[in-house]
């Protein structure tokens, strides 16, 4: 299966969500000696599709560098995914729409991903407990892979 096919799926699978999960995090960090970006206030929202529209997941977190923020790839996919995705796997997801916020200018951006859902992907994706994973980049090629940025959980 394609990685663009398990994010698909996996940000579907939200069309049962039954709660969302916000929260700060540190992370790994790629690069020699860089500490990379800073990903905070992660948070997952959902809309459920209904008989005769789409829903949606949307993910938005702050990202902030010293040397501004080049992009933020986000991935949903179910805990009971083995092995989990690694920052690797990141490279073939799309990408947040960041814009810079705050006083800081480009240092600092909120980024945010949305994706429809419809009633036939949901019905496809497992139940139970879903993380969202987020690689960030920053303008100096530092990099943070958070694998469990948000999470949400799926009931049917």
């Amino acid at each position: 299966m394609s990685q663009r096919a398990v994010t698909i799926s996996a940000l579907a699978a939200a069309a049962l969500l039954a709660g969302a999960g916000a929260y700060a995090f540190a992370g790994e960090t790629g690069g020699s000696g860089s500490t990379g970006p800073e990903v905070t206030k992660a948070s997952v929202a959902y809309v459920a599709p209904t008989a005769d529209k789409d829903g949606s997941l949307t993910f938005t977190a702050e990202v902030s560098d010293d040397s501004g923020v080049r992009n933020l790839k986000v991935l949903a996919w179910p805990a009971s995914m083995t092995p989990a995705p690694d920052a690797d796997d990141m490279a073939h997801v799309e990408s947040a729409a960041c814009v810079p916020s705050g006083s800081s200018g480009d240092k600092a951006a909120l980024c945010t991903y949305t994706v429809k859902v419809t009633s036939a992907e949901a019905a496809e994706s497992p139940n139970g407990a879903w993380h969202v994973g987020v690689l960030a980049s920053a303008e100096d090629g530092g990099t943070t892979f958070v694998p469990k940025a948000a999470g949400f959980t799926v009931k049917g």
